[in-house]
């Protein structure tokens, strides 16, 4: 196998197949040599590099291709499994491309084109449907929405358009025009999400038409001009100012994290801004401008400290509820559709995700030193009584950072948070809070929070007693908060929370006072990386392309990463004669991380978590240390040689097979006539059914007479009577049924005197004597039974719980 061409052409989609290789960590010297190796020869032979296109932005996509919960079957009859495969979009200088990677390890080319700079680029899901609304577009499913410098129009502006084009048919279906330009694109199955630079525009997914905007969106230096999180139902987007009256209870906590290094930097920055103020003093008197600076630069600078914006204020609306035409926050409007409205930073805000849930939001700002995990805790009058629960502050480190990407594992206990610095980050937390240990990220499944020694010993009910008392670390009441530096982002309480603190004495509702506490959680993994392909090699025994430097150094040294968690598919790679299902037979703790980079490499890291080595002894709350290394790396990046892979496609290819699927699903789950198919099967045409009439009205669905057709045996149904026969233990000898109808549940012993149950000596208890095996009951009467009811009378019917 080593001799073959990890490259071969795709039998159903014509596009290319990609084998993955065994990838191996080398160490800095190793990779030195390699890059020696590689370079030195083809520049005293004359031969040219492998040429490779340019990368300007990757992403792993959510589509119907990798949706199992609407299309489960496709995923069954294409053998694999309740794994879905990993969707891969690239955006090259020209033109964009689409991976699949299966669980099988071999990457499949879905899609490649070449029409020019691509920004955003976006592969539609089916939308949800019913019967007062259709899909205008079904026919043409499944959607590529795109956002390239010349649109369809060809006059307007560059990147001032969004042209959806169908992946069936390759013909242009809608082209939504724009004035100023677009910075990203984000899909659900709801609504198509156009990100302007401090607006928002949402689209109905089935019609394309608008359906509301956001015009108060806090700026962004970059690289996310316009930071959105796109959930299932929720979007949450940066807001520029806070509403009190619309403010939820919670947000953003005082970290109070101060080391040495932030001492330093802090105190560095500050000596730097003197010496800035100094040189603007000296220019101002001497009427010249320092080098490397604009009017426009200054101007900017003022009109900022100038501006009554407030920065890391975060807004989350429902889609679903929110009217249409303008979203506003403001005193005078009312609460319609405002989910969470609250303060997450001190800072703009650069990047936010939610989990798969939607219950928890993953918030950095432009410094990048801390992540925020907030859980989202709604209310259905109003956002000022939503709770948003700061469980976690992800501290990464002194330095400033911008985050391009965020990703959650598919439990929810794992976060990697990638860096423009070409360095993912992995934590780990849990979806209900608290400290990260062995007992809660050491086994394969989510555990519950508090474990049955604790429930038992009553240590909960001690430590919300402890929390109660102290008013919490994120109490939003001045002085009780246990920071120090207190926390400075929450409101006052007002009438409603003093009067919420007086009654509170259900520790069961999560909305009220005393929040839970805060964590601080540093990085277990810090994956970097390379400078230059060598670091990484492939040691398949052939000669190994040119290190190529990054597309994006020129521009400060920034890498485009994406990174996801999915199941192994490195088996192939390790070892050819071993089986898949021997390899999926091992449960691994932690899915493998894959990360793609701007030099088109797919890796897959291997995380193990273990216990602190460092730790004394090993318990339940010992702390945790992660291992990681690559296991198999994807050469996907295109080279000029390549062949476009565009549609029309044929009906055996993989995103049209999907579609398809998802799109019947939908038409079962909304009660409709999916197309080709005959229509809705009735009672009346199965002619399995326990029932022989076929007398009733003809539009009778099938489905809801399931029950009473298909029941068998017992002769009763579940409503008809109690369910539970009352028994009383007695001393030896003597043996009592009472039934669910007696008034008094009593025993009477020898002297026929009634006795309080269970009164009795338990030494003279004769289990013997108990009757264990359950009386049968009778069979009762029901329509159509060819019993007469004469028969039927006198009959005395005992039923308990053990007849079913």
């Amino acid at each position: 196998m080593a001799t073959e061409s990890p490259r071969r052409p795709s039998r159903c989609t014509g596009g290319v197949v990609v084998r993955p290789q065994a990838a191996t960590e080398q160490s800095y010297m190793e990779s030195v040599v390699t890059f020696l190796q590689d370079v030195v020869p083809q520049a005293y032979s004359g031969t040219p590099p492998e040429e490779k296109e340019k990368i300007v932005w990757v992403r792993f996509e959510n589509a119907d291709l990798n949706d199992t919960s609407r299309n489960m079957e496709f995923h069954e009859i294409h053998s694999t499994g309740n794994e879905p495969p990993l969707l891969l979009l690239i955006g090259y200088s020209d033109g964009m491309q689409v991976w699949s990677i299966p669980i099988s390890g071999e990457a499949q080319e879905l899609f490649s084109v070449r029409h020019g700079p691509v920004r955003a680029a976006r592969i539609l899901p089916a939308p949800q449907i019913s019967a007062q609304k259709c899909d205008n577009f079904a026919e043409k499913r499944p959607l590529l929405g795109v956002c390239k410098s010349i649109g369809s129009s060809g006059t307007s502006p560059p990147y001032c358009c969004v042209d959806l084009y169908s992946l069936r048919t390759g013909e242009m279906v809608k082209s939504i025009q724009f004035k100023t330009p677009i910075y990203d694109l984000h899909c659900n199955k709801r609504i198509l999400v156009v990100v302007l630079q401090e607006k928002i525009a949402a689209f109905d997914s089935c019609t394309f038409t608008k359906k509301f905007f956001v015009t108060s969106c806090y700026p962004c230096p970059g690289p996310n001009m316009n930071p959105i999180a796109l959930g299932s139902r929720w979007l949450a987007y940066a807001e520029n100012k806070l509403i009190r009256c619309h403010q939820s209870r919670g947000g953003a906590c005082g970290d109070n994290i101060q080391s040495y290094t932030a001492t330093v930097i802090s105190a560095a920055k500050t000596i730097k801004t003197g010496l800035t103020m100094v040189g603007k003093v000296v220019t101002q008197l001497t009427g010249t401008l320092p080098s490397g600076a604009t009017e426009e630069e200054i101007l900017a600078h003022s009109n900022l400290r100038r501006s009554p914006l407030v920065p890391g204020i975060v807004t989350i609306i429902d889609t679903e509820t929110v009217a249409e035409g303008q979203v506003l926050v403001s005193e005078d409007s009312d609460s319609d559709g405002i989910v969470a409205h609250f303060p997450a930073h001190e800072k703009p805000i650069c990047c936010m995700a939610f989990n798969p849930s939607g219950m928890l939001l993953v918030t950095t700002d432009t410094l990048g030193h801390d992540f925020h995990v907030f859980q989202i805790l709604t209310h259905p009058w109003s956002s000022s009584q939503s709770a948003v629960h700061h469980l976690y502050t992800l501290h990464r480190g002194e330095t400033e950072a911008k985050v391009q990407d965020i990703s959650f594992s598919h439990d929810c206990r794992w976060v990697v948070v990638s860096t423009l610095r070409g360095t993912s980050h992995v934590f780990p937390i849990n979806p209900y809070g608290g400290q990260p240990c062995v007992r809660t990220h050491m086994s394969p499944r989510v555990v519950n929070r508090m474990s049955r020694f604790q429930k038992s010993a009553g240590l909960e009910e001690i430590e919300q007693e402890l929390t109660s008392k102290q008013g919490g670390r994120c109490s939003p009441v001045p002085g009780l908060s246990s920071s120090p530096s207190g926390s400075p982002l929450h409101g006052k309480l007002n009438s409603q929370d003093t009067y919420n603190n007086f009654t509170n004495n259900n520790p069961g509702n999560p909305r009220l006072l005393p929040l839970p506490s805060l964590t601080v959680v540093l990085p277990l993994a810090q994956i970097k990386q390379p400078m230059t392909l060598g670091t990484i090699t492939k040691r398949t025994g052939k000669s190994k392309p040119a290190p190529q430097i990054s597309p994006s150094k020129s521009v400060g040294g920034e890498f485009c990463v994406a990174a996801v968690f999915g199941a192994s598919r490195s088996w192939f790679a390790n070892n050819s004669g071993l089986k898949r299902e021997k390899e999926q037979s091992k449960q691994f703790v932690v899915e493998s991380l894959y990360i793609i980079s701007c030099y088109g490499s797919l890796v897959e890291h291997v995380l193990e978590p273990r216990p602190l080595s460092t730790a004394p002894k090993i318990s339940d709350d010992t702390p945790l240390e992660m291992v990681t290394c690559p296991r198999a790396s994807w050469a996907l990046v295109r080279t000029p040689q390549w062949n476009e892979l565009q549609p029309p496609f044929n009906a055996n290819h993989p995103l049209l097979l999907a579609a398809d699927a998802v799109q019947y699903y939908q038409y079962l789950l909304a009660g409709l006539v999916p197309p080709g198919s005959p229509g809705p099967i009735t009672r009346h045409e199965s002619y399995d059914s326990l029932a022989s009439d076929h007398s009733g009205q003809e539009d009778e669905e099938w489905l809801s007479q399931v029950e009473i057709v298909t029941h068998t045996g017992p002769h009763r149904r579940l409503w008809m009577g109690p369910q539970f026969q009352f028994k009383t233990i007695h001393p030896s000898g003597q043996t009592t049924v009472i039934s669910s109808s007696s008034s008094v549940l009593q025993s009477h012993g020898p002297s026929d005197t009634p006795q309080p149950l269970l009164d009795f000596d338990t030494d003279d208890l004769d289990l013997n004597s108990l009757r264990i095996q359950p009386v049968r009951s009778e069979p009762v009467s029901m329509p159509g039974s060819p019993r007469p009811a004469a028969d039927r009378r006198g009959v005395s019917t005992v039923i308990d719980a053990t007849s079913e």
